[in-house]
């Protein structure tokens, strides 16, 4: 009998605690020491829960300066104060000082004291994005975005090639991110020429680089201003967009970094073609065909040359570029006209090799830090502005202020478009944030409207002309990688930004480039390449 006893209790036990364990009050295998369950893990295992918005969030993120040009803090925009009326989520927002960003996002790192949310660019960081989940800095989201994000899940579904930018080599998500939405949205930066020099000498467009000596030359000789002076400069170099548009060394097949051809990364300034690249621009430079002072950074002297009437072709942006200079010089006479040229090539008829276009993903994004409390409730909060609503908030402002819907389409209103105080950037910047980035999806409207004049469209039309299959994707050394990495780049880039301008300036000879490949060489560039193509394979085989 008593055994009976012992045996009726110990069932009764087992029971009990049965029940308690499906409670999820018994073990700590989905908690921390404190007992609190961890949320990721918790919603992985069972039905998502239903969760609010966030009561109140801290937010690390650089304020661009078109909105720093008339706004103090981010909680100025109006879709943020939108937003907030929305979600009844307060945004306590952290700016760094300008021109100290990354200082101040590397210690901001290393101290641990973190915001609930930080938006930066992931492929500036050291290590990449994995390492800042490995060390407990940011959180992993691929589970929270199946479950909270239902906006988010929709766009990447829909386009994989987005799941794979913004997916890390081990397989985690760990950015809401920055995303242009269209094609039209990637390309914005090109060689602009003037169209007006080019109708009066009865030139055509240039398209190869022969082409383009004989357009320049004329720029220099035959007075196309009309002012009976020989004070024409024909071309301005700006070797700090090379990397972006790889205006006229793209001719070559080759960039001044990293490339790859069929999935083989090389560094373009080794290449025999580089040697040709620097010759022809040495000799355009010594024919009085490019502007002595193309270094200079003074963007007053570059607007002077160009409102002045002497600058024939330069490189530059659909907006700053072509539809400031137009704006400036409207109603000035002479017919000022600018166009952009298409990207150049080595043979007429042919494509061109490589032209300046984006990534739909440049590592641009918001992440969310261990320290933040409430995780479910802040993805479903970034997930908003994936949405339809959210969306239009972010890129188009406020219905009725900014923009209005004209036969379903948000067009910007005149407090954008012609604000007699501010340029649209900045007009823009005050509503919403399509003029530069944050998470959301940047929308192809939005492109359509800031480069409405028809110079402008055909300017993009021309720029998205080029094959472009040898551009890199957005990669990262991985943690054991990247100290290497950025010892080798650092002493490479500096000698190369020397040496680019001592061979086109003739101060050093072009016979030396093979001198300048050893050096190069001897910096460690190809254990650079080996690393950049490690990078490459990880991110192919995602």
């Amino acid at each position: 009998m008593k055994n009976r006893n012992v045996i009726f209790v110990s069932l009764i036990m087992s029971f009990v605690l049965a029940l308690t364990g499906c409670s999820g009050g018994g073990g700590k295998s989905d908690s921390d020491q404190n007992g609190e369950a961890d949320p990721a893990k918790t919603q992985q295992e069972g039905t998502p829960k239903e969760v609010g918005y966030p009561e109140s969030l801290t937010y690390w993120v650089t304020l661009n300066s078109n909105a720093s040009a008339t706004l103090q803090n981010a909680g100025e925009i109006k879709a943020y104060q939108k937003l907030e009326e929305m979600t009844g989520t307060k945004v306590q927002f952290q700016h760094p000082p300008a021109g100290s960003e990354q200082d101040s996002f590397n210690i901001m790192v290393s101290s641990g004291d973190l915001p609930d949310v930080i938006e930066h660019n992931w492929s500036a960081v050291s290590g990449g994005p994995d390492k800042l989940i490995g060390d407990g800095t940011l959180i992993r989201l691929n589970e929270l975005i199946d479950q909270h994000a239902p906006n988010l899940k929709k766009v990447l579904d829909e386009n994989p090639e987005y799941r794979k930018m913004i997916t890390s080599d081990d397989g985690n998500i760990y950015v809401f991110p920055f995303l242009r939405g269209d094609d039209y949205l990637l390309t914005y930066n090109g060689l602009i020429i003037r169209q007006d020099w080019l109708d009066k000498l009865g030139l055509g467009m240039p398209e190869t680089i022969e082409e383009w000596h004989t357009v320049l030359t004329a720029f220099k000789n035959d007075d196309p201003n009309g002012n009976g002076q020989a004070d024409e400069i024909p071309l301005r170099l700006d070797p700090g967009q090379l990397s972006m548009n790889k205006a006229f060394l793209g001719a070559w097949g080759i960039t001044d970094s990293f490339y790859q051809v069929d999935g083989v990364v090389k560094y373009g300034p080794i290449q025999p073609e580089f040697k040709e690249f620097l010759q022809t621009m040495s000799r355009w430079y010594a024919e009085g065909l490019i502007d002595p002072d193309y270094l200079s950074g003074d963007s007053n002297l570059w607007d002077a040359k160009i409102t002045n009437n002497t600058l024939g072709a330069f490189t530059g942006y659909t907006g700053s570029g072509i539809g400031r200079y137009l704006q400036m010089m409207e109603g000035k006479g002479g017919g000022f006209d600018l166009a952009g040229a298409p990207n150049v090539a080595l043979k007429k008829g042919e494509t061109p090799p490589l032209g300046q276009k984006d990534s739909p993903f440049t590592g641009y994004g918001a992440a969310i830090t261990s320290k933040n409390q409430n995780p479910e409730a802040t993805v479903k909060w970034l997930d908003y502005k994936y949405g339809e609503e959210g969306s239009l908030l972010f890129n188009f402002g406020i219905e009725g202020e900014s923009y209005e819907m004209v036969d379903g389409y948000p067009t910007y209103t005149e407090q954008i478009t012609k604000n007699d105080s501010l340029p649209i950037a900045q007009a823009l910047a005050q509503y919403a944030m399509a003029g530069y980035s944050g998470p959301f999806v940047q929308d192809r409207r939005y492109m359509e409207q800031y480069s409405s004049l028809p110079q402008q469209a055909s300017a993009i039309e021309a720029w998205m002309n080029a094959k472009n299959d040898r551009l890199m994707p957005v990669i990262s050394p991985n943690e054991e990688e990247s100290a290497r990495y950025a010892s080798i780049m650092n002493d490479v880039k500096t000698y190369y930004d020397e040496m680019l301008n001592k061979f086109i300036m003739g101060v050093e000879p072009i016979d030396q480039f093979e001198a300048f490949v050893e050096t190069i060489k001897g910096m460690g560039i190809e254990e650079a390449v080996a690393i950049q193509q490690a990078a490459l394979d990880r991110y192919n085989s995602r």
